[in-house]
């Protein structure tokens, strides 16, 4: 994971540990190192960040050569690991149980485009909150793509789940709203709403998903992005964030991300966390994202760093529920 990333990094620190420090050498091993990130789907935002962090460092340091490379090391951690600070963290669980106080079901809507996994990032966290002992309704508010509600119900039948679905061309704020409504009178904890996986250029569609947010007011958005496809995956969180202020990410098929630079970029541009990287085609291949795993991915060893690393907020234990829960059969891989 994460190769390019971890050789653009790397290759500065060792650029900058072999030169004296002036002023022009730093120039050009950080525009090497800009076309590297570049070439890594890092955003100009990260990037100019990263950049001004580190001359700022560099330039007038009276780091010795044979400690330069360490003291890089360290500024690019620190640079990198401020960025996932300031977008926070956010413990779903947590949310949960707060809402479940108030008597009312936590609403979570999906968003992303056709192709990155959207509909399968659902279902992977439906089971996720289902093992915590939460109650789980599912409304599919995916309308439009032919198969969509089928593919739902497969998985919901699966896993035993409640699904809310009507028929293709419906209006997708009607079916959350029923699922909501659903949720409501049978006392459920979570209602989990799929939407159409819309390109984030078309205006129309766009607007429709405001819609639902409008009409049910979710408690909580995920925008989910495809690792793979790098800058693409950067501008539809853009584009997704300005019509939908979504609270956090989940980025698929991040076992085979070579590059990296997505996480950071969204992270930076809309301010929000990633909270999840889906790993594989099983139902239990959502692994929370760690940001000292992160680095540690592209860094190395992190020992001997001077840096804090804050780590997620604890997760809190799910409230045990009254009712026995129904057992649940083998689980199958996902379909895509």
């Amino acid at each position: 994971m994460f190769d390019k990333l971890r050789n653009a990094f790397s290759n500065a620190a060792k650029s900058l540990g072999e030169k004296e420090l002036n002023e022009k050498d730093i120039e050009e091993i950080l525009f090497e190192l800009e076309i590297s990130l570049l070439e890594s789907d890092v955003a100009s935002e990260v990037i100019d960040t990263i950049k001004s962090d580190l001359k700022v460092s560099l330039i007038g340091s009276k780091v010795t050569k044979n400690e330069i490379e360490k003291f890089v090391k360290e500024r690019l951690i620190s640079s990198i690991s401020s960025l996932f600070d300031a977008a926070g963290t956010i413990d779903i669980f947590e949310r949960i149980n707060e809402k479940k106080k108030t008597g009312q079901p936590f609403l979570i809507l999906f968003v992303g485009i056709n192709g990155t996994g959207k509909t399968t990032s659902l279902v992977k966290v439906a089971h996720m909150l289902q093992q915590a002992k939460y109650s789980v309704v599912v409304a599919a508010a995916d309308t439009f793509r032919a198969g969509a509600i089928e593919q739902l119900r497969e998985h919901t039948n699966r896993l035993n789940l409640k699904l809310v679905a009507q028929n293709y061309n419906s209006d997708p704020a009607a079916v959350a709203r029923d699922a909501v409504l659903y949720a409501k009178s049978h006392k459920m904890d979570c209602v989990l709403i799929d939407t159409a996986g819309r390109m984030q250029t078309s205006k129309n569609l766009m607007e429709q998903i405001a819609k639902i947010t409008k009409v049910v007011n979710p408690d909580f958005k995920f925008f989910v992005g495809d690792s793979l496809a790098g800058n693409d995956t950067v501008n539809q969180a853009r584009e997704f964030f300005e019509y939908v202020k979504f609270n956090g990410s989940i980025l698929t098929k991040s076992d085979a991300d070579a590059r990296g630079g997505a996480a950071l970029s969204i992270v930076k541009i809309t301010g929000t966390p990633i909270l999840f990287l889906g790993i594989g085609q099983e139902y239990t291949d959502l692994k929370p994202f760690d940001k000292e795993t992160f680095l540690e991915t592209i860094f190395g060893s992190l020992d001997g760093v001077n840096i804090k690393i804050i780590s997620p907020e604890p997760k809190l234990t799910p409230e045990p529920k009254l009712t026995p829960e129904p057992k649940l059969t083998p689980e199958p891989k996902l379909t895509p």
